[in-house]
This record gives structure tokens, sequence and C-alpha cells, in this order.
């Protein structure tokens, strides 16, 4: 009962920041807000044309033509904008406001190009701008941790009962991204059920008009976002590590190498359960509505586990929870995998749903706090880049090979168990 009393007191205090846009944190839990409703808008318009509106075998041809284009943008993203954004720390917000507006725009054109070869160029731009919005949202977040917005925000938090914590510290940014993380899932949440409802009334084409009215709305947000102070560094008297950071050498930093390797393992098993779900019931010619019900379960465990991962951080290290959400995410598959009825794999998406969400932000954290700030663009771009790989990777396993819910289950359960033993050594080995 008090955990339940602490989720909640969390989504309160989380709405309450929201609709506070006199603070840092409201204006940028704004923006997030409106661009993470927006990418679901496009992820439904483009679920509905190019996978269950076709053929099983033409819907497999487009989900790995779409697969690759999911990796495509990151050759963009890496080398090219994550210095710029290192280079524009001052006008980090004007490049939230490009990407915005970029995907506003292509929204708009995507609506009449759904059965056009068009459609694909267009969309690989969007996905460039949702990138660019990621990596440099994930920059973003330490400058405004500590602004003097952070004190009120703190505060606010330990009113609701949540354990306050030093901005530069693990636990603030750990608990500034699981907040902010958890608001753009509320987000998605509700949009994906409007986003559902345009879709099957109106056609896939209104749901991209209605993302351009919501991107348009994150570019008029993104203008008041607060700029954060430059950041100046003396390379003289950087030390080693430092230099390995401003390089960008993550294997400078332990915990962060190590760290990465479980975000990767744990992105490409989110990546192989999603289609090996997805086309499990297209198999099994099961109802789309058991899809979104299994959307919907990933959504309220991601909402759990971003509720619990404030409060653990408080009680244990970063190290801690990535080894936990892997372990027991391998856990959970395997007990699913003994009964594998379709009823059972939604319960698992919700159970991957919540380890993710534990993880990820335990990540960022780790990352924020090891990386220097003035190559924090650079840095989650690269990171991105490989676990966005890994998602992919881990996807193309039940699009290409046909495998019933048991047996890939246990694969699932197989892959995540070792990888926790393996991040487990091999950060003892590193320390």
């Amino acid at each position: 009962m008090r955990r339940t009393r602490g989720f909640f007191s969390l989504v309160g205090a989380s709405l309450v920041d929201l609709f506070d846009q006199g603070t840092a944190f409201g204006r940028l839990a704004l923006v997030h807000v409106l661009m993470m409703a927006g990418d679901t808008l496009v992820t439904i318009s483009l679920a509905g044309s190019l996978f269950f509106s076709v053929a099983p075998d033409t819907a497999k041809i487009k989900v790995l033509a779409y697969l690759a284009l999911t990796i495509a943008p990151f050759a963009v993203v890496s080398p090219l904008l994550g210095p710029l954004i290192d280079r524009v720390q001052h006008g980090r917000k004007f490049l939230v406001a490009v990407s915005g507006g970029t995907r506003a725009l292509l929204c708009y054109t995507m609506a009449t190009h759904l059965n056009s070869l068009w459609l694909f160029p267009e969309a690989f731009v969007v996905l460039i701008s949702s990138k660019l919005y990621v990596v440099t949202r994930g920059a973003i977040v330490p400058q405004m941790a500590r602004t003097h917005q952070f004190a009120t925000h703190r505060a606010e938090l330990s009113r609701a009962g949540w354990p306050s914590s030093d901005p530069d510290g693990p636990s603030g940014f750990a608990g500034f991204n699981a907040q902010l993380t958890l608001l753009g899932t509320l987000a998605g949440f509700v949009m994906g059920f409007i986003g559902a409802g345009v879709l099957k009334t109106v056609g896939a084409s209104w749901v991209l008009y209605l993302a351009t009215v919501i991107f348009t709305a994150s570019v008029i947000a993104s203008t008041r976002l607060v700029a954060p102070k430059k950041v100046s560094v003396d390379r003289a008297h950087l030390s080693q590590l430092e230099r390995d950071h401003m390089r960008l050498n993550p294997l400078g930093n332990g915990e962060v190498a190590w760290g990465l390797f479980a975000a990767t393992a744990m992105r490409a098993g989110v990546g192989f359960a999603t289609f090996l779900l997805a086309f499990g019931l297209r198999r099994e010619h099961a109802n789309l509505g058991l899809y979104a019900l299994a959307l919907s379960a990933s959504g309220v465990g991601s909402m759990i586990g971003l509720a619990l991962v404030t409060r653990m951080r408080t009680m244990r290290s970063e190290p801690t929870l990535l080894f936990g959400a892997l372990f027991f995410a391998g856990v959970g598959a395997f007990i699913v995998s003994l009964q594998p009825m379709l009823g059972i794999q939604v319960l698992l998406a919700g159970w991957l749903g919540l380890a993710a969400s534990v993880l990820q932000p335990s990540f960022d954290s780790l990352t924020q706090r090891n990386i220097a700030e003035s190559s924090q663009g650079r840095t989650f771009a690269r990171f991105a880049v490989r676990q966005q790989l890994a998602w992919v990777l881990g996807a193309l396993v039940p699009v290409a090979v046909p495998l019933s819910f048991g047996f890939g289950d246990r694969i699932l359960a197989v892959a995540l168990l070792l990888a926790s033993g393996w991040y487990i050594v091999g950060r003892k080995q590193r320390a």
C-alpha cells in the first residue's frame, strides 16, 4: 500500500511540475510530453500502413525495410549531429525546436504519401529528427538539474514522500530521467488510445495530421526552454581519464562501458520480444486488440518501473539496478516459457516494460555523472546508435525465423540471464 501511494505521489508531483511552467523542469517536461505524444502517433500510423494492413509475407518484407530504416538515421546523428550538440551548448533549445519543426512538416507530407515511395525517405528524416531530440535531451538534463529551479523541484518531491537528492549526484539525475520518462510514457499511453481510434475511424493519414499539430505545439513550447549556462573546458588541466571522456572513449570508465553493455542487452531483448509477439499474433490470426493490449501492458509496466527506480536508487546502486533489471527480466521470460499462452505473453510485455524502465534511467544517470558535459552530445549519440542497433538485431531474429512463443521465450530468458551474469563478472574484473 505504501508503494502504491508512493507511485501516485510521484505521478502527482510530476504532473504538478509539468503544469508549473515557471520552472526549467516544467518547460522541458512539456516539450518531452509533446514529443513523445507525436512519436506515438507516427508509430501508430506506420504500423497501420506497413504491417497490419497487408498480407503476412508482404508485412515481413516491409518490416525488414523499416528495421533497416531505423538504423540508418544514426549514420547522421552520431558523426554529425552529436558533435553539433556539443558545440552549440547554449543553443540546444534551438536544436529541440528544429527537431519538432522538421517532424511537423514531414508528418504533413507523409500523410499524402502513405502509398508512395516518398514515404520511406520522409520517415527516414523523421527518425533522424526524433533521435536528434533524444540525444539533445540527454545532454540538457544535467545542465537543467543545476539551475536554481531544482531546489523547488526537489522540495516538491520531498513533500510527496520521495527522497530528495543532490542534483549532481546519481539519484538526482536518475530522478529527473525517471520523471521525464514517466511523463512521456503517460503521454504515449493516452495518445496511443486516441491515435488508435483515429486510425480505425478515419485512417492513417489523419493520424499523421494530428501528429503535425502536436509537433507544431512542441516547437512553440521549445522556445520557452531555459538556456543553460555555457560550459567551458580547460583541456590543459584535464586528467588522462577526462581526456578519454572528451574523446568519447567509454572504456575510460568501466562503469559506463559495462552499463552500456547492460543497456544494449536489454534493448536487444525488448526488440526480440516485440516482434516475437507481433509475428506470433499474425500466425495465430489473433485480433489486433490483443497486440494493443500487450502495448498497454508494456506501458503500465514502464510506469510502475519508473515509479520504483527513484526510490530504489536511494537504497541500491546503479550497477545493482542494471544487474537486477536484466536478471529478473530473464527469470520472467523463463517462467512465461513454461506456459506460452497468448494471455501470458501480454503479461511478459508488461514485465519487460518494467525491467527496461528501471534500467534505462539508471544507465542515463551513470552516463551523465561520469561523462564531461561538453562531450555528452557525442556520448548520447554514440550510445543511442549501439542501443538502436541492438534493438534491431534482436528484432530481426523473430522476423527472419518463425519461432513459437515457448521456444522464443526460452531464447530470450537464456540471453538475458547470460547477459546479467556477464555484466556482473565483467564489471568486477574492471574494478
